[in-house]
């Protein structure tokens, strides 16, 4: 996919992305990075408020992501489905990921404030943290407009998972906070970026994708570069901590991302959709090739031990 079919009549400029991408943050400080971060907000920050016109109508025969994403795409349920069945489980797992994305999304505003709090107020590093935030606030919120549009239903982690989040959220911080954003992007990232040139989806759900990707670009430059400020001269045993409670965080979110009640609103038979999601081997694949970068960062920085590594390949991700 080259850089000119990822450019478009919608403003989003990859070429600066790609720049962005490719400057080493091996021999720079958390406010260099940072300030170069504040920069580029300023230049290409989006607002889908005024961007998507909500008001036009739906298209009938585009989907809600690409069918190759959705998770029975390859199995033998999907074949039997009907065209218009298959655009109803894209737009309703869609607008599952994007919701446990609204979930995740509170997660990290919470944990970037807390790790702020008290902060040098005049460094680089605080105020691109208060951009982060207010950039996820305005995520939520188009998340949020996009499903209520596309499938006018909410979709939750289970109480258990619900639970879970709000003691991660208490307890994580320095790299198990951040590594654990990280994740999280990451894997929303891969879905978005598998979709949002894609014809075949809804134009709106392009756009939304295109601002969430080029804006948590940034998210995930400034994530790598705490944990990798976070990790110098930690010790063993708080490393082998860490990478099992980040790992445990990415199993509990990427197994949460489509829920068995988005089968259920798209018409299926929910236990035989969640039986043969499981068991799809083509999923699987995509999830884990489009986590090798991911999985070469935690490498790199001491976070890929072998129990970490088990939660990983639970949920595919290695």
């Amino acid at each position: 996919m080259t850089a000119e079919t990822l450019s478009g009549s919608t403003g989003f400029d990859h070429n600066s992305m790609l720049r962005e991408n490719t400057v080493s943050m091996r021999d720079q400080g958390t406010d260099e990075v940072s300030r170069r971060l504040l920069e580029s907000s300023a230049r290409l920050s989006r607002n889908a408020m005024t961007e998507i016109d909500w008001s036009l109508p739906m298209d009938p025969t585009k989907y809600g992501g690409s069918p190759e994403w959705s998770t029975l795409y390859g199995t033998a349920y999907w074949d039997e489905l009907s065209e218009e069945q298959r655009i109803s489980v894209t737009r309703h797992e869609f607008a599952s990921i994007m919701n446990i994305g609204i979930w995740f999304e509170m997660i990290l505003q919470e944990m970037v404030i807390r790790d702020q709090y008290l902060g040098g107020y005049h460094s680089p590093e605080f105020q691109f943290a208060l951009t982060e935030i207010a950039d996820e606030c305005r995520h939520s919120i188009m998340f949020a407009k996009a499903s209520e549009k596309m499938v006018g239903t909410s979709y939750k982690p289970s109480t258990k998972v619900g639970r879970l989040g709000k003691f991660f959220k208490m307890t994580a911080k320095n790299e198990i906070a951040y590594a654990g954003i990280l994740v999280a992007e990451e894997v929303l990232d891969v879905f978005q970026r598998g979709c949002m040139r894609d014809e075949r989806v809804l134009p709106f759900i392009r756009t939304v994708n295109e601002i969430h990707v080029l804006e948590e670009s940034r998210h995930m430059k400034f994530a790598r570069e705490e944990v990798r400020e976070s990790m110098q001269g930690v010790g063993g045993l708080r490393r082998q901590f860490s990478a099992l409670y980040i790992s445990m965080g990415a199993f509990f979110i990427v197994s949460s991302l489509v829920r068995p009640q988005a089968y259920s609103d798209a018409g299926l038979d929910v236990d035989r959709a969640v039986r043969e999601a499981r068991g799809n081997t083509h999923f699987q694949s995509m999830i884990r090739s489009s986590c090798a970068h991911l999985m070469e960062f935690l490498d790199e920085v001491g976070l890929l031990t072998r129990p970490a590594m088990h939660y990983y390949r639970k949920v595919h991700m290695l």
